[in-house]
């Protein structure tokens, strides 16, 4: 029987979740009522929460002290940052990256999904689909997010009117006509944070919606059909060389396989050398396993004694990544300093740092999908379209092939900050 990585050491079982919502959509409130219906709250946080609401004046537990965690979060009411929250059932484990909706924040919101297998859009019964539903579509839909949960939330103070559910989904209907990504799959749901509607428990007020809970979705999610495949990518991170009388030959190469599974026998090809051999043995510390699944941390032996360095690229033969110079992108920028044509930045692309050049900025584009503008330069949380020129080549896919090795950062030369993020055409 052969031993397969991922499902000896229980890999990939997390599904993280990005959550949008314009101001006082109740997306805390929707995280927090999921922690507390599923009793991953812990014994202080509950006491918290009740000190908190009490002191409010509150005649109800306020769930979004579960979340906004930053002094400045409580006091306006708002998220700020992105903060991961975590909590478990018998069926998955979940990552909640709970990112602020405000336009301002906009780069905040990329960072948060740019890692997610799903999200939730919450949308306010009472205003329905706004500009900032547009924004926050478009930004799952740019970074290739399988699953969207659009979750209508207030019913209650709607007297859970199944009339203005179903205006509110025909509205959202006529945006998704406009992705581009049609792999995306959109579900929708009625609930109420505040009162428990349809979050954990299904609700007594809304016996004309038969869709399962907004947990029950997610539940039902298969973790091995949300992630986005591609050809499996090896960045090398590191040469083990143990050097030691009981391994005096032995030479590895250790880092995450991303996109695909890697077999024993797979004939590999090494970038950039594009030396080719097979693969000999696959370990996770120090057990062999015949099978390694995308996105787990292995350690590759190969039949061959190669000259592999960290920065090297393994990949399988016949599934070669682009190789160049020149790229297309889409970049969040993030830096207070605008982005200009001539500038250069540190381009971290997985292990690989290169030095980048902006050449072009082709047209900002305008998230609500009214089309793109022409600028000359990006200010923080634009989203444009640009060329650059890198002083060497790096092994990159599109971002609609592979997310993983389709996507950079950019760093600032002088000061080491990540000033922006980019997804690869």
């Amino acid at each position: 029987m052969k031993k397969d990585l991922e499902k000896t050491n229980g890999r990939m079982r997390n599904l993280i979740i990005a959550t949008a919502g314009s101001v006082d959509d109740g997306k805390s409130t929707l995280i927090g009522r999921l922690l507390w219906d599923t009793q991953s709250l812990p014994d202080d946080k509950i006491a918290a929460i009740k000190k908190a609401s009490k002191a409010r004046g509150l005649d109800h537990l306020d769930f979004s002290f579960a979340t906004d965690g930053l002094l400045a979060e409580r006091e306006q009411g708002i998220t700020i940052d992105v903060a991961h929250i975590y909590f478990s059932t018998k069926a998955k484990s979940y990552v909640i990256a709970d990112t602020p909706g405000h336009l301002e924040y906009t780069r905040n919101m990329v960072t948060g999904a740019s890692s997610s297998q799903a999200a939730i859009i919450l949308v306010d019964a009472r205003k329905g689909v706004i500009e900032q539903t547009y924004r926050h579509f478009f930004i799952t839909n740019l970074l290739r997010i399988k699953e969207v949960v659009v979750a209508i939330n207030k019913m209650d103070l709607v007297e859970y009117s199944q009339s203005i559910y179903e205006d509110i989904k025909r509205d959202f209907e006529a945006l998704i006509q406009k992705q581009d990504y049609k792999e995306q799959r959109i579900t929708f749901i009625p609930i109420s944070a505040l009162k428990g509607d349809n979050v954990v428990k299904r609700s007594t007020k809304m016996d004309w919606f038969e869709g399962p809970t907004l947990l029950a979705h997610l539940e039902e999610l298969d973790l091995s059909d949300v992630y986005n495949t591609g050809m499996p990518r090896f960045p090398v991170q590191c040469v083990i060389r143990p050097k030691s009388e009981s391994f005096p030959d032995f030479r590895a190469y250790a880092g995450r396989l991303y996109g695909g599974d890697f077999h024993v026998g797979d004939e590999v090809e090494v970038l950039p050398s594009r030396q080719k051999t097979k693969i000999k043995d696959i370990y996770f510390y120090d057990t062999k396993y015949d099978v390694a699944a995308r996105r787990t941390s292995i350690t590759l032996a190969l039949e061959d004694e190669l000259d592999i360095g960290r920065g090297d690229m393994i990949v399988k033969v016949g599934d070669l990544p682009d190789i160049k110079k020149e790229l297309n992108a889409f970049v969040c920028w993030m830096d207070e300093e605008a982005l200009k044509p001539g500038m250069k930045y540190h381009l971290q692309h997985g292990v690989n740092s290169v030095l980048a050049k902006v050449e072009e900025i082709h047209h900002r584009i305008l998230t609500d999908y009214s089309g793109v503008e022409s600028v000359e330069q990006l200010e923080m949380n634009d989203i444009a379209e640009l060329s650059l020129t890198l002083n060497r080549p790096i092994f990159s896919d599109p971002f609609k092939d592979h997310r993983t090795n389709g996507s950079f950062i950019l760093v600032d030369t002088k000061t080491n900050n990540t000033v922006g993020v980019g997804f690869i055409k």
